[in-house]
């Protein structure tokens, strides 16, 4: 792997704690944790609060979508231009069939038709 990827993923996790954070300090249908955070609430009001853990909420989620799509095209090929098609395509027409079909028995001939052979 290579250093961007490794960055972006730090990244990613750092906002997806701060996202679980944000997460339990909202109001529920009954109290939340932000019930607990007093001075807050004195500050802003209990409304701006409940807002700004919103806006800092989906900012998160934009963030980790954004980021993640961003560190899908740094795990490159690393310049090997290979076809995946073709992959599946060998793979398929070497690997051993998962049924295989049972060989042709012939019939044998039983006593009574040797008999009438005869």
């Amino acid at each position: 792997m290579n250093a961007v990827f490794t960055i972006l993923t730090v990244l990613v996790i750092i906002a997806a704690i701060l996202l679980v954070v944000v997460v339990l300090l909202q109001n529920g249908k009954g109290e939340g944790m932000a019930s607990n955070f007093v001075a807050g609430n004195q500050t802003f009001g209990v409304r701006q609060t409940a807002d700004i853990l919103e806006k800092i909420t989906w900012g998160l989620v934009a963030f980790i979508l954004v980021v993640s799509i961003i560190s899908s095209f740094t795990t490159g090929t690393n310049g090997a231009n290979i076809d995946v098609t073709n992959k599946i395509e060998n793979a398929a027409s070497t690997e051993q069939p998962a049924f295989p079909t049972a060989p042709i028995q012939q019939e044998v001939p039983s006593a009574e038709a040797a008999d009438i052979a005869e």
